[in-house]
């Protein structure tokens, strides 16, 4: 647990600072908690996903100074907490479904990642670590298609959020290959990007409960 961890290319020692870009750039999380906390009054659920957004912006911050098994658990798990807690929100409020199917779908997703990760990494070996994020953009958009019909604006927003996180899951996987070409590395645009992306989701989904879309049916 307490072994140092060195998985990115500007980390070249186990001292505090060996990765201050990586570790710095964490604030867009933050930038993004804050501003989407200032636009979701009246919107709970967005309110809870702002706060999740900046345990990932610490956790993240902790693992790039703090380099190992503890501070790794602590990066990964406010991004799972965020995830469910957006198919528990998208579930029941986007598509109108009621909390216990939202609350199926949250269940759901294990399976379905414990299926797709080791599909998608086969497929694609060059994903490497980013193997376990890839089955998210692909799980966007599956809920835009699902709200094409319904709310247009929804769908695209959606649409735009898995284009975006599949821009930052480049950033991530091309950080190792390009290392020897980039000292610095590229992680730090997935946290850039990431950041832009959940703010981003966030909004997708507070400006649809404003909108107060109506159920189907």
């Amino acid at each position: 647990m307490w072994d140092a961890v060195d998985a990115y290319c500007e980390r070249t020692s186990a001292v505090y600072w060996a990765e201050p870009v990586n570790a710095l750039t964490n604030l867009a999380f933050l930038v993004a908690a804050a501003m989407m906390w200032r636009q979701s009054a009246g919107v709970p659920l967005a309110r809870a996903m702002c706060l999740v957004l900046a345990a990932i912006g610490v956790g993240s911050y902790l693992f790039h100074t703090h380099a190992n098994g503890l501070t790794a658990a602590l990066d990964v798990t406010p991004i799972l907490g965020f995830i469910l807690l957006y198919i528990f929100a998208a579930t029941r409020d986007l598509l109108g479904f009621g909390w216990r199917w939202a609350a199926g779908a949250v269940v759901a997703f294990f399976p379905y990642a414990a299926v797709m990760v080791p599909v998608l990494g086969a497929v694609m070996p060059f994903l490497g670590s980013s193997a376990g994020y890839a089955p998210i953009p692909l799980l966007i958009l599956g809920y835009a298609v699902a709200l094409w019909r319904r709310s247009p604006a929804t769908a695209r927003g959606m649409a735009l959020g898995a284009g975006l996180l599949l821009a930052s899951l480049t950033a991530r996987t091309l950080d190792s290959p390009l290392c020897e070409v980039l000292p610095l590395g590229t992680h730090f645009l997935w946290h850039i990007m990431n950041g832009i992306m959940l703010g981003w989701m966030i909004k997708v989904y507070q400006r649809h409960r404003l909108a107060k879309v109506p159920a189907p049916g």
